[in-house]
């Protein structure tokens, strides 16, 4: 039988990672909406390679509009997977980790890419207050959702190893 250990781990990464991924997610949103009403106004006076950039945001720095959608993107993925990643733990069964395991590491790797866009921002230097921050959490989601995602495999591993048959052993 597995272990109350992992499952109480992935528990309360799961609830943590939950509120980091709302808070993300609605400081993300705020800088969406930021951008589209202040986008008009203030692209007016840009340059001409910059009116055509597909994604230009008054705030930040030109990695800002990537940024800043997929860190939604993975916001929203990731409350989604600490949702169900939390009643698929209740459950603790084989099927139930496996499903929980994929998501976490989907939800991960869209972490990641949001991640290495927060650190592009951050070398190009020159964002507001609440970006920053956005980029703070993003990377602090990041390392969570890593440790998240090895307490679920360890207990994917654990239920694996608890329904072999042991046949041939004294």
């Amino acid at each position: 039988m597995a272990s109350g250990g992992s499952k109480s781990a992935a528990f309360m990464l799961l609830m943590l990672n939950l509120g980091l991924y709302f808070v993300v997610t609605v400081i993300a949103s705020w800088a969406v909406n930021h951008g589209i009403e202040r986008t008009r106004e203030s692209a007016s006076t840009l340059s001409l390679p910059a009116k055509i950039f597909p994604i230009y945001f008054p705030v930040g720095n030109m990695a800002t509009g990537f940024f800043v959608i997929f860190t939604l993107i993975a916001g929203v993925v990731g409350m989604a997977t600490s949702l169900t990643g939390i009643m698929n733990v209740l459950q603790w069964d084989s099927p139930n980790l496996h499903s929980a395991a994929a998501s976490s590491l989907i939800s991960w790797s869209l972490t990641l890419l949001a991640m290495g866009l927060a650190c592009k921002e951050i070398n190009i230097g020159w964002t507001e207050a609440n970006l920053r921050t956005l980029e703070v959490l993003t990377i602090i989601v990041s390392a969570t959702q890593l440790v998240c995602t090895g307490a679920i495999h360890v207990g994917v591993g654990e239920t694996v190893a608890g329904e072999r048959p042991h046949v041939g052993r004294v």
